[in-house]
């Protein structure tokens, strides 16, 4: 029988999320993981094979678990607005120069170049339009948005706004990216208010 786990999984794609923010996935290597994580690099290997099993597992979950920002939200907001507000802007609270988001930006390009991570990424999306879109529906039904809002496609437009801020940002380093991103989503919701 082997020893068990003294660090779970989640802790380790916690570390792994935190040395991409600091190397890219280009530049990652699993000594950092390791170092962050607090573990020996063979361990990682035992456990994930090799830096494409890790950056893999973590494509996974991030796909996994997109949702739980928009949960969390809804839980702690009775307006589905606000809801939908707070997580967007919670997103991105954990990001403060341009560089750190270039972590990020840089697993575009594994995302666009390998069909593996683009399956990770195409679930991520989709299950964050439908989160949004949820909420949006649940603010029409609310009387925050008006009736004609058709959540479906506005979803598609306040996910857009919120990556392109993303890159916006990137780019032009003006503001917080939470500031950016409350811009974003008012600009994008503000012909659908009622009241």
């Amino acid at each position: 029988m082997g020893r068990p786990r003294t660090t779970s999984d989640e802790a380790i794609l916690g570390a792994t999320a935190r040395a991409i923010g600091r190397h890219g996935p280009q530049g990652l290597t699993l000594a950092a993981v390791a170092q962050e994580a607090g573990l020996s690099p063979a361990t990682l290997v035992q456990r994930f094979g090799s830096k494409r099993g890790l950056l893999l597992a973590f494509a996974a979950d991030a796909a996994r678990t997109a949702a739980e920002p928009y949960e969390r939200a809804r839980r702690e907001h009775a307006s589905p607005l606000a809801a939908l507000r707070a997580a967007l802007v919670h997103l991105a609270e954990g990001v403060s120069t341009p560089e750190e988001l270039s972590g990020s930006l840089g697993f575009l390009q594994l995302d666009l170049t390998d069909p593996d991570f683009r399956a990770h990424a195409a679930e991520h999306a989709r299950r964050t339009r439908d989160e949004i879109a949820a909420l949006l529906a649940a603010a029409v039904a609310a009387g925050e948005l008006v009736e004609e809002a058709e959540a479906g496609p506005l979803a598609r437009a306040v996910q857009t706004a919120y990556n392109g801020a993303l890159i916006l940002w990137a780019l032009t380093g003006d503001g917080t990216l939470p500031d950016a991103m409350r811009d974003a989503l008012g600009q994008a919701l503000r012909p659908y208010l009622a009241g």
